[in-house]
């Protein structure tokens, strides 16, 4: 088995915007430097949670270039790299890679693209299979799924599982030796125990420091993160902005929202 892009938990970063929707890169990064002084050991930047689909590619390049210099190198940085077809989620992972990230986060292409066919692509052009990580989220935006039956012949060196499936997480740890990160805050304290590698979430930016204290298997902690866990299920990123803006005093703003 492959070492691990990293151990433990990390967090899929917001990124936060004036009230005319323009990025703040200094209170975006200056959040990734907070949460990594309490225990997060990776940092996504430009993921879902990050608003990715509102984010220019040269907003997304800055953020990373940002967050790599600020962060200390022992905390790695993901970027997401994920795009509409081969060449586009290609071009993007090379650059997120040029700009200073570690490693790139790559959901399957929309539209019936071939699984196979896309990474391999993707990871070709990285050059490294270890430096990229799938991102298994089906549903949002008609992005597909990864089955657990083609990770193995996939040219990936982790993939991160959002379904919140313990069933599904069982057998990707039982039949697959690649890297599995959890996406969903409420299996932590299942899926640490049990051998995956880390987590990548978005609670993360709220309570880094009962994600942490979860994955390590504190029943106690997973079960504190409950409400939080509720209120984003349902509410979706309003309620992550609000709750990251209660405890830390964050921007709100959310271009999606924005007219």
């Amino acid at each position: 088995m492959a070492e691990p892009t990293f151990s433990g938990v990390g967090v899929a970063l917001l990124t936060f915007f004036d009230e005319s929707g323009t990025v703040d890169v200094d209170a975006t990064i200056a959040h990734a430097v907070r949460v990594a002084g309490s225990g997060v050991r990776a940092v996504l930047v430009a993921g879902t949670t990050g608003e990715a689909d509102t984010l220019t590619d040269p907003e997304r390049l800055e953020l990373i270039a940002a967050a790599r210099a600020a962060l200390p190198d022992d905390v790695t940085v993901i970027a997401g790299a994920s795009g509409a077809w081969a060449r586009a989620a290609s071009a993007r992972a090379v650059a997120a890679r040029e700009a200073g990230a570690d490693t790139v986060l790559v959901a399957p292409a929309r539209g019936g693209v071939q699984l196979q066919a896309f990474f391999d692509a993707v990871t070709e052009a990285v050059g490294e299979t270890s430096r990229v990580i799938g991102y298994h989220n089906p549903g949002p935006l008609g992005v597909p799924g990864i089955p657990v039956e083609t990770l193995m012949d996939l040219p990936i060196g982790g993939v991160k599982d959002s379904s919140g499936d313990p069933g599904r997480l069982l057998d990707e740890l039982d039949t697959w030796d690649g890297q599995v990160y959890l996406g969903s805050s409420a299996i932590l304290s299942f899926g640490g125990p049990l051998g995956a590698a880390g987590a990548l979430l978005a609670l993360a930016n709220v309570v880094p420091e009962e994600c942490v204290q979860a994955f390590d298997g504190d029943a106690k902690a997973q079960r504190a993160l409950t409400g939080l866990v509720r209120k984003v299920r349902q509410s979706g990123l309003a309620a992550l902005k609000a709750a990251t803006a209660e405890r830390f005093g964050t921007s709100t703003v959310r271009r999606l929202a924005l007219s």
